[in-house]
């Protein structure tokens, strides 16, 4: 989880997790296997045994230490609190197990729109991305409606369908901010510089390359040697960083990426982040 950040300034993003105000939900509602991630299998609907009954994660400082790596890289976007503290005003799911059922099929959807608000509320704070801004504000407003939703209302969302209408803002957020750098690099087409981006990069050797305004959407960078890469105003949307190397790269200004992708990723102090982002504890050279 990140300790501090590399911005005097941080403007952070409304739409991230409280833990102090969720019951526990994450630890409850997902299953997980046992795995370089976790250390146990764990079923859905079942309590993590490192859940306490505050509703927090007992060794939450030190979950890497203790074989835990996918709980640092789970991000619910506020998901959490919202279902615990509006959807369901409080309900203990403990004494309530028909609420407690609904509660987590209810989560991972809430998740997703959440998801999207994140997005949203980063693209209203984008200067280049103003003639969008009341499309933006628009949408952030309908699916922000969507999370008041009553629970059985919430599970009937068409989710794909408002991606999509949501994605597409993006996209085009996306494309008014990048034409304002030298030059876009999207995948599969190659720059002035014979640096070709495509759908898959894992362990791709890209340390010092010149990715200003690259469109790294949805692309796997898992491994990749990103050291020294100017990924200024690049779109990392969607992009698998695990393991990638951001030693020393610049990502100032970079579109949505997310603290839990900075946390899969590993860097240093030389790494430079978007405002609201953190440095991993992980990171070497803390």
């Amino acid at each position: 989880m990140p300790f501090s950040a590399n911005n005097s300034e941080i403007e952070p993003n409304p739409y991230q997790a409280d833990c102090m105000n969720c019951l526990g939900l994450c630890c409850v509602a997902l299953p997980f296997a046992k795995s370089a991630d976790f250390a146990f299998t764990k079923a859905g609907g079942t309590p993590c045994h490192n859940l306490q009954e505050n509703f927090l994660c007992g060794i939450h400082e030190n979950l890497r230490e203790n074989g835990f790596r996918g709980c640092t890289v789970y991000e619910c976007f506020g998901a959490g609190q919202k279902v615990s503290q509006i959807t369901y005003n409080g309900i203990d799911w403990r004494n309530n197990p028909l609420s407690a059922h609904e509660m987590f099929q209810v989560l991972p959807i809430m998740q997703q729109l959440h998801e999207m608000l994140y997005y949203l509320a980063e693209a209203l704070r984008l200067e280049d991305a103003k003639p969008l801004h009341n499309e933006l504000q628009e949408a952030l407003v309908e699916t922000e409606r969507l999370t008041l939703l009553e629970p059985h209302a919430v599970m009937a969302i068409d989710i794909p369908a408002h991606r999509f209408i949501v994605n597409r803002l993006f996209v085009k957020t996306s494309e008014l901010v990048r034409s304002s750098t030298p030059r876009s690099f999207t995948p599969q087409r190659k720059s002035t510089k014979k640096t070709t981006i495509k759908s898959n990069m894992m362990g791709a050797k890209l340390k010092g390359a010149d990715l200003h305004g690259a469109n790294l959407r949805g692309v796997f960078l898992i491994a990749a040697d990103l050291s020294g890469a100017d990924m200024r105003k690049t779109d990392l949307i969607g992009a698998d960083l695990r393991d990638a190397n951001l030693s020393g790269a610049n990502l100032t200004g970079s579109l949505f990426l997310t603290q839990a992708q900075v946390n899969s990723a590993t860097g240093d102090s030389q790494t430079k982040l978007p405002s609201g982002l953190a440095i991993p504890r992980h990171w070497s050279g803390k």
